[in-house]
C-alpha cells in the first residue's frame, strides 16, 4: 500500500495532516462526527464567531476532510467519508497512550 503512494498522494497527505494539526479544527470535526451543520450551528456549539468557525471550514474543506452541500440560503457541513472519522479517532487514542 505504502510503495504505491506517489508524491502527488504523500502532498495530499501531508495537507490533510497539516489541516488536523489545530485543536479548534479537530473540534469541529468531532462536531461533525454527530451530524451534517451549518455554519451558524457549528458557530453557536463552539461560541466562537461566524467568521471564525468558516475559516476553519475552508481549511478543513480544502484538504478534503469535510463536504459542503447547500441547502436553500444555508450550506451544510458534514465529515467527507468513514476514512476521516477513522483517521481522527486513530489519532485520539494513540495521544491517549501511555508510551
Amino acid at each position: 500500500m505504502f510503495k504505491a503512494a506517489g508524491g502527488r498522494h504523500l502532498e495530499e497527505a501531508a495537507r490533510m495532516f497539516d489541516a488536523l494539526s489545530d485543536v479548534a479544527r479537530l473540534r469541529t470535526l468531532m462536531l461533525l462526527a454527530d451530524k451534517s451543520l451549518s455554519v451558524s450551528e457549528i458557530a453557536a456549539a463552539e461560541e466562537e464567531k461566524i467568521t471564525t468557525v468558516s475559516a476553519r471550514l475552508q481549511v478543513l474543506h480544502a484538504a478534503r476532510l469535510i463536504e459542503r452541500q447547500r441547502e436553500g440560503k444555508s450550506v451544510i457541513y458534514r465529515i467527507a467519508d468513514d476514512h476521516v472519522l477513522t483517521l481522527v479517532r486513530n489519532a485520539i487514542a494513540h495521544a491517549a497512550e501511555r508510551h
